[in-house]
Parts: C-alpha cells; sequence; structure tokens
C-alpha cells in the first residue's frame, strides 16, 4: 500500500468518526467536535493530495490548510458562542432541548 493510499485511508476513518459523532451526540460540544474531525481529515486530504501530487513544489496544498485551518478557528468561535447563549437561555446544551432562541 503506497503513502497516499494510507494517507487516504486515515482520513476517511477520522472522517467517518466525525461524521458519527456530529450524527449520533446530543451534546452540542460533542458536535462541535465531531465537525472539527471532519475538517482535520479534509486538511490531511489536502496536505496528502498536495505532498504526493504531480507537482508537490508548489504551496497550493499548505495554503488550502491554512485557509481551512483558519475556517475551522473561525466556526469553532461562533459555535461555541452560540453554545454558550443557548446555555445561558435554557440552563442545558442539549440539541433536542434547544428548539427556539429568543433575542
Amino acid at each position: 500500500m503506497s503513502m497516499l493510499n494510507a494517507c487516504l485511508l486515515l482520513s476517511s476513518a477520522l472522517f467517518c468518526l466525525g461524521l458519527a459523532a456530529a450524527l449520533v451526540r446530543s451534546n452540542a460540544i460533542l458536535v462541535l467536535l465531531g465537525i472539527e474531525l471532519m475538517l482535520n481529515a479534509a486538511n490531511l486530504n489536502f496536505i496528502a493530495f498536495w505532498r504526493f501530487g504531480p507537482d508537490a513544489g508548489h504551496s497550493a496544498g499548505v495554503m488550502f490548510v491554512l485557509f481551512s485551518i483558519a475556517v475551522a478557528a473561525a466556526e469553532a468561535a461562533v459555535g461555541l458562542a452560540l453554545v454558550i447563549a443557548i446555555s445561558r437561555h435554557q440552563r442545558s446544551i442539549r440539541l433536542q432541548e434547544a428548539t427556539r432562541l429568543k433575542g
């Protein structure tokens, strides 16, 4: 098995684990962690295809990963702010209990 296949296999396992965590869990923080795992799997794909691609000299793959990390950090900040807002109003972070948001 080549290194590209091993990286893609690891990335798909990470993505499936993150997807399962995002779909199965009822805790909002654990759902955010599952989404972060899926984004990290995509980052691993970017790096693997950049490293083992035909033109590994250019840094396009690294730029994609840096942009993706910035988006993930913004997503985590906004997601945690929403979780804090929901927990202040409803005293719970379970997603089944977060049926409405009041401003």
